[in-house]
């Protein structure tokens, strides 16, 4: 074993102490001129329990969490879908804590309305015919414009920012990690049903969007201003009436100092919303240090990124995309590595290790798509593939919470209260699901009988 390897790599204590204060000095420093800050916006589906699809129930969840969710839910096209969007965070702890947050303080208002919420990138089986459309004035003219494609645009996203202060060095990272979209894509594929079909794609939310005009991996630009004489024609032409009607896979935002990445399904789980997170964030890193030193990672057209794009929509994880390099196709894991060998030192320096170690563990054992095809697989029951994206989306979440200490409307027992019942006596729901009686599980268990009866009540609803 090489030892000056080995010391260089450990270290000693104070060494280990020194670089973590220079850790948290370069973090302090980013956020301070919001460098790679993040802000995450995930949109999400209102479930009824009983049915397991859809329900436009979205004004009144709005008004429920009016006090706790506050500004930072927000309503979209269809009533059955809600968005909740982070503050600016100088980091993926503070990300992690406020996705947490905000998707536990969601569980809970939909819990007091009797609903459940669910993240992926279509619902498996519910019609957009079903759903309403909420009433405001910017859906009004999107449908007034784009008529069916709108009303069908029934999907759900993971949108993140990153933050570059300088547009002009912005718009160039954007152009060079135009590359990386269809890999990230692939990392984030959880849409495979639609309208109650196995769609045979790992990715079929994006499929449905690209109807929309505007959407895609979008063309380079030599600079800022041409990106921005571009919107001007845009608007002054009548093609749109702001610049956020631009909708990219990625884009430059038009107000805030972001670089957004759009191009990822919903996901289920805080663990791979924030692992996809810290990568956007590594990869900007990145492109931006390279820019800084002036040396420019290779921009390849459009027409060539789209064919990758495809492949990970069709494959996921399990095809081939093509290394423009090389000439030559690659298995998708095997360039993922190289991806994470190309930003291990943005890794370091961001203090990300833990969200990269689960994107590799993405990489092993599949996305959220794979989850989906094989609960799928075992049950051929589409309600069974709802409940198993509901329970990974409860995954991590306060369920103690409750909205103004109420009950659920309509009923004597919250779906909130349900949660708590079963989650603090998984012995008793254990044996309940065996086929025991409820005096039976009372003795077996050691509970009181009006506790296994709370409990009983909770698996019945």
């Amino acid at each position: 074993m090489n030892t000056a390897l080995t010391n260089a790599t450990v270290g000693s204590p104070s060494r280990t102490r020194s670089r973590d204060r220079a850790l948290v000095k370069r973090r302090k420093e980013r956020a301070r001129h919001q460098v790679f800050t993040l802000g995450i916006e995930e949109e999400f589906q209102i479930i009824d329990p009983k049915t397991r699809g859809l329900r436009s129930h979205i004004q009144q969840i709005l008004a429920d969490g009016k006090m706790i969710l506050k500004e930072h839910a927000k309503s979209e096209m269809h009533q059955s879908v809600v968005e909740l969007g982070t503050e600016i965070c100088d980091d993926t702890d503070c990300a992690r804590k406020q996705v947490v947050n905000l998707r536990s303080e969601l569980a809970a208002v939909a819990a007091y309305n009797g609903l459940k919420i669910a993240s992926s990138g279509t619902h498996p089986f519910s019609h957009w015919m079903d759903q309403s459309i909420t009433v405001d004035e910017r859906y009004t003219t999107i449908v007034r414009d784009m008529q069916q494609i709108a009303r069908a645009n029934l999907i759900f996203g993971l949108h993140v920012h990153v933050g570059i202060p300088d547009r002009e060095e912005a718009i160039d990272v954007m152009n060079q990690a135009r590359y990386f979209l269809p890999h990230i894509y692939a990392l984030s594929t959880n849409s495979p049903f639609w309208l109650g079909q196995n769609t045979g794609l790992k990715a079929y939310r994006q499929m449905i969007f690209e109807r929309f005009p505007r959407t895609g991996i979008p063309d380079a630009f030599e600079s800022l201003s041409e990106y921005e004489d571009y919107l001007k024609l845009l608007v002054s032409t009548n093609c749109i009436d702001n610049a956020k009607k631009i909708w990219w896979d990625i884009r430059l935002h038009p107000f805030f100092n972001t670089i957004e990445f759009r191009i990822c399904d919903a996901q289920s789980r805080v663990d791979d919303t924030i692992a996809l997170a810290a990568l956007m964030q590594a990869i900007v890193a990145k492109l931006h240090k390279l820019r800084r030193e002036n040396v420019t990672f290779r921009m390849y057209p459009r027409r060539l990124i789209d064919e990758n794009r495809w492949r990970a929509a069709r494959y996921g994880l399990d095809g081939k995309l093509i290394d423009f390099g090389r000439k030559c196709e690659v298995d998708e894991r095997e360039l993922l590595d190289e991806m994470l060998e190309f930003i291990a030192t943005e890794v370091d320096e961001l203090g990300t290790h833990t969200e990269m170690a689960h994107v590799e563990k993405i990489i092993r054992k599949g996305t959220g798509a794979d989850r989906q095809l094989a609960v799928w697989k075992r049950t051929h029951d589409m309600k069974a593939v709802v409940d198993h994206v509901v329970t990974e989306t409860y995954e991590g979440l306060d369920l103690t919470r409750r909205v103004s200490g109420c009950f659920a409307r309509g009923g004597d027992i919250g779906s909130l209260d349900r949660e708590i019942s079963v989650q603090k006596h998984k012995d008793v729901a254990r044996q309940l699901k065996a086929g025991q009686s409820v005096r039976n599980a009372a003795k077996i268990t050691g509970k009181s009988v009006s506790t296994v009866q709370r409990v009983n009540l909770a698996l019945a609803a």
